[in-house]
């Protein structure tokens, strides 16, 4: 199951969710693929829906909208009712993303107001703020949760080119790690590299995060040696626009790196590379020939989720000759 919900700006404020993928978008009917189910939640935001994300189990769906609030549903449930709305923000809410549950209940939303609230549900169902960061004096676009064996750590990307690190310490409290002018003219998009291990034996992991900018630029981050340096800058002109989403797809069993990047000029590009060390090799996908706005792989790594253009959701997985191609269209 993709836990991503994909999708555009809508101001109806309705989802369709299927077992594959959540869609920010209108549909006028159900549909169904082979003998996966759909069905359609509205929702009670007063302003546009931005994003929302399926928790760990597929239990629950976390929305973020233009009327400044987070809504929790529980779409196990037939009538998907909401069970909380979360209000903390002063502008839009761009993204909300679910840490691995064993760190608990935790949910982490992004705003045009520059704060990162992250939230966190009690025994009795209660949810309340455990951290605001609001360093940030711009509007903070993009947050993504490392893999769990890092530990609860998030990265956050800021319309003033900052990127930064939340890591949880043990006694509860939060450290932060920028990059400064991660992207000058603003950093849109961040994703975090599988957790894969270092030098053999030292049980440590190496950590690696993938971002993208209004400079149309796709940058890969690595951490050593206590700070976070630049490893790669990949400039290409297959990108004219903004960067609009990023994402890493799982290493399973593959002995290669994946990144899916998605722009503003209706482009979505591959990058891949053997081993570290390696060049970044870089390949179209496909032109949408309209903006693009989320990018998603399944948990397998196998399957692309593409969210463009005016209601177009569509799943793609590359053949053995290395050509992508359409394997589900998301009807709404």
């Amino acid at each position: 199951m993709m836990r991503r919900a994909l999708g555009r700006r809508r101001k109806d404020g309705i989802i369709l969710v299927t077992e594959e993928a959540t869609t920010c978008e209108q549909g006028s009917s159900m549909v169904q693929f082979g003998n996966m189910s759909s069905k359609k939640i509205e929702l009670d935001h007063k302003d546009m829906v931005h994003d929302s994300a399926i928790d760990y189990y597929g239990k629950r769906l976390a929305t973020a909208s233009s009327d400044s609030t987070v809504k929790i549903i529980n779409i196990g449930a037939a009538n998907a009712p909401s069970l909380a709305t979360l209000s903390g923000h002063y502008g839009p809410v761009w993204r909300v993303a679910w840490a691995h549950p064993k760190y608990g209940a935790i949910l982490a939303s992004c705003s045009y107001d520059g704060r990162v609230i992250i939230w966190k549900e009690d025994a009795r169902g209660n949810w309340s703020q455990v951290h605001v960061f609001s360093d940030n004096k711009s509007s903070v676009n993009s947050i993504a949760w490392a893999p769990y064996e890092v530990g609860l750590c998030l990265a956050c990307a800021s319309s003033g080119g900052r990127i930064s690190i939340l890591t949880m310490r043990a006694d509860g409290g939060w450290d932060t790690a920028t990059i400064e002018r991660a992207h000058p003219v603003g950093a849109t998009a961040i994703s975090w590299a599988p957790a894969t291990d270092s030098i053999a034996g030292t049980g440590e992991f190496v950590y690696k995060l993938v971002s993208g900018g209004f400079d149309s630029v796709v940058k890969v981050w690595g951490f050593n040696n206590g700070s976070w340096k630049l490893e790669s800058a990949l400039i290409s002109d297959m990108h004219t626009d903004c960067v609009r989403d990023v994402a890493w797809a799982p290493v399973l069993g593959l002995a290669k790196s994946t990144i899916a990047s998605a722009s503003q000029d209706g482009k979505v590009v591959i990058w891949t590379r053997g081993k570290d060390g390696d060049k970044w090799e870089r390949k179209l996908m496909r032109d949408f020939g309209s903006p693009v706005w989320r990018v998603s792989w399944s948990l397998t790594g196998n399957i692309l989720s593409i969210a463009a253009g005016g209601n177009n959701i569509t799943l793609w997985k590359e053949g053995s000759d290395g050509q992508w191609e359409e394997v589900m269209k998301v009807e709404t």
